[in-house]
């Protein structure tokens, strides 16, 4: 597996941060403007972004295929509550009381951080607002709030602040959401500065667990949220197709299926 950061180069990463700014779609002139490039430059990044299915092209402009991303993370809380809930609470019961725990921005995230609120002694660790509020006063949990530029569509913080106050614990278990997942570079992001701070996370915390829904399996993101040797576990609502498992048992991941409860383990 590629251990590059990015999984496009630095122009479309560039041209895809310019389109979530402008909420998901601009026409080519636009884009040109913004990024102080030509229009034909713009036309060959979003070809290239297209083959990868990143994007769609349309007469004169371009717009983001995996528009969830984009969606404000109140909103996506309220989207298959179902499911994200009973990934939440496999996730939260392979979480010991007193453990200190860094949970991210995802909306199934927040679902675990409800999900936590029966532990005890807890050093929380987040950027996210909505986990913070879950279980700040609670069962003497103690919830660290990163500092940092706050972003409105994840409502949470980033930037190097944010990396420079996270760096400051010893994580024993990280849950962070994913965007996408391809078998050739595994687990994916939308944002530069939510993957950058996953990126960290998961190379100091002692076990992470992924949580997701099947439907982030062949979608894909820009950016490498972290290193399949990273991830302890995925905790899914399905199991996802062959190809994507297979590759998963691979990288000796453990795949929690829910609501089954049903946990298999790499061979």
């Amino acid at each position: 597996m590629p251990h590059a950061e990015n999984h496009a180069t630095h122009r479309e990463v560039e041209l895809l941060e310019t389109l979530r700014a402008q909420g998901g779609s601009a026409r080519t002139s636009h884009l040109a403007e913004v990024l102080n490039v030509s229009e034909e430059t713009i036309r060959r990044t979003v070809k290239a972004l297209a083959k990868t299915g990143m994007v769609q092209r349309v007469h004169g402009g371009v717009y983001l295929s995996n528009t969830e991303a984009l969606d404000p993370v109140g909103s996506r809380l309220k989207k298959r509550t179902r499911a994200k809930g009973q990934i939440a609470a496999a996730a939260a019961s392979m979480i010991p009381s007193g453990a200190c725990v860094f949970l991210d921005v995802g909306s199934t995230t927040a679902h675990v951080a409800t999900g936590l609120k029966s532990h005890r002694d807890l050093t929380v660790v987040t950027n996210g607002i909505h986990a913070a509020q879950a279980l700040v006063d609670n069962n003497d949990n103690q919830v660290f709030l990163a500092g940092g530029a706050l972003h409105h569509v994840e409502d949470g913080t980033f930037g190097s602040d944010t990396i420079a106050f996270v760096e400051k614990f010893n994580i024993d278990v990280a849950v962070i959401s994913i965007d996408g997942f391809d078998c050739g570079t595994g687990f994916l992001l939308s944002s530069a500065a939510e993957a950058a701070l996953a990126r960290v996370v998961a190379q100091r915390a002692k076990r992470v667990l992924v949580v997701t829904d099947v439907t982030k399996f062949g979608q894909s993101a820009p950016l490498i949220a972290c290193k399949s040797t990273d991830v302890t576990a995925v905790l899914i609502d399905k199991l996802p197709g062959r190809i994507f498992h297979q590759k998963l048992i691979d990288w000796e991941i453990e795949v929690v299926v829910v609501p089954d409860s049903k946990i298999e383990k790499a061979q």
